[in-house]
């Protein structure tokens, strides 16, 4: 049983998300506060496994909160802001203070809204059940049909390897825990690295805060994605949430072009997309790194990078926040390698002085 505690000044956020998660039968709603204060009261009684957080409360806000409870205990947490630029910004700097994930909720129509997502909301609270605490303390409606890759282009039928090119593409997939990980990771990266395209599940709005906070710790040049936009030496594109991103060839130039499309493996942006798409067009100039996350978005498209002749690296259990996403890779035989995460910057590096 997820013993849960939603913190929320909305009375109405804080009585659909109980009634949403209630409806589970692995998930009880211990508590609700309107206030990080009432929390902490109500906390010292019973401690919950998975933390719903507002970010904006009154007495005390919910980052200011979050940094003391990592502290004090660290808890699985779970953001629910709104998608606003300012918001947006200040859901990141959460997430920086370790909460694994966000849920997302409107200005207006809050009810109505989480309804429609509650399957996500309650994918996300098991995901955070299910998180790796110490990792997270390392600095740094109706369902959907479930589509693959098919759904956006077709998969490779036969076709042989594609010759070694002097170009290389760096493809990077993860999810729950990858805010965190890419902090870690793009940092280290030197400026003659290859170009990488990278896909981190996230809402639309998000993403290009999340890119410019990238760019603005990283030596590489990292930037949200727009159609057109080149894969070269020193630059990371991230793909923008709600969109699905895909590598095309444009003569000698590798490029990217951002497309709509239903969700694929449940997502969009998808990481299947994006590999599938890197293993029709680069082949064995590329190489796949599939990172924390819940699920198995990637999984099928990592094993298509290896079989086109890629290299392929999965994060290992240990590093991960969540080992949904490496783990399905491996059990799909796409994993060439599996890899800590303070290994993966140096395999990387090493990746684009080898070729």
């Amino acid at each position: 049983m997820i013993n849960v505690m939603i913190v929320d000044d909305s009375a109405v956020v804080r009585s659909v998300i109980s009634e949403i998660l209630q409806r589970q039968p692995d998930i009880r709603v211990i508590a609700t506060a309107p206030d990080p204060i009432f929390a902490l009261q109500k906390m010292q009684r019973q401690w919950p496994d998975v933390l719903i957080l507002d970010v904006e409360m009154p007495r005390m806000d919910g980052i200011t909160f979050l940094r003391q409870i990592m502290q004090q205990r660290p808890t699985a947490t779970v953001i629910c802001s709104s998608l606003t630029t300012q918001g947006a910004e200040t859901t990141l700097q959460a997430l920086q203070a370790g909460a694994v994930s966000i849920v997302t909720k409107p200005t207006a129509g809050l009810a109505d809204y989480l309804r429609s997502q509650d399957d996500d909301l309650v994918s996300a609270v098991r995901a955070a059940a299910e998180a790796n605490l110490a990792r997270l303390r390392r600095p740094a409606g109706e369902v959907a049909p479930r589509l693959n890759a098919d759904a956006i282009l077709e998969a490779p039928q036969g076709a042989p390897r594609l010759a070694r090119t002097t170009d290389r593409v760096v493809a990077i997939g993860t999810s729950t825990g990858g805010t965190q990980a890419l902090e870690f990771l793009l940092p280290q990266l030197p400026p003659g690295t290859p170009g990488l395209v990278i896909v981190q599940h996230m809402p639309a709005q998000f993403t290009k805060s999340f890119a410019d906070r990238l760019n603005g710790l990283s030596r590489i040049e990292v930037r949200e994605a727009v159609s057109g936009d080149r894969v070269v030496t020193g630059r990371a594109l991230i793909a923008p949430g709600g969109r699905h991103m895909l590598l095309k060839r444009n003569g000698a130039q590798y490029v990217v072009d951002i497309v709509d499309g239903p969700p694929v493996s449940r997502h969009r942006p998808s990481v299947d997309v994006l590999f599938r798409s890197v293993a029709k067009t680069a082949g064995a100039n590329a190489l796949g790194v599939i990172m924390t996350g819940m699920g198995d978005d990637g999984a099928r498209g990592l094993r298509e990078m290896l079989d086109a002749g890629a290299a392929t690296v999965a994060q290992d259990e240990a590093s991960c926040i969540v080992f949904g996403m490496p783990k399905e890779a491996i059990r799909h035989g796409g994993a060439g390698q599996v890899a800590a995460l303070d290994d993966i910057p140096a395999l990387i590096v090493g990746y684009g002085r080898a070729h």
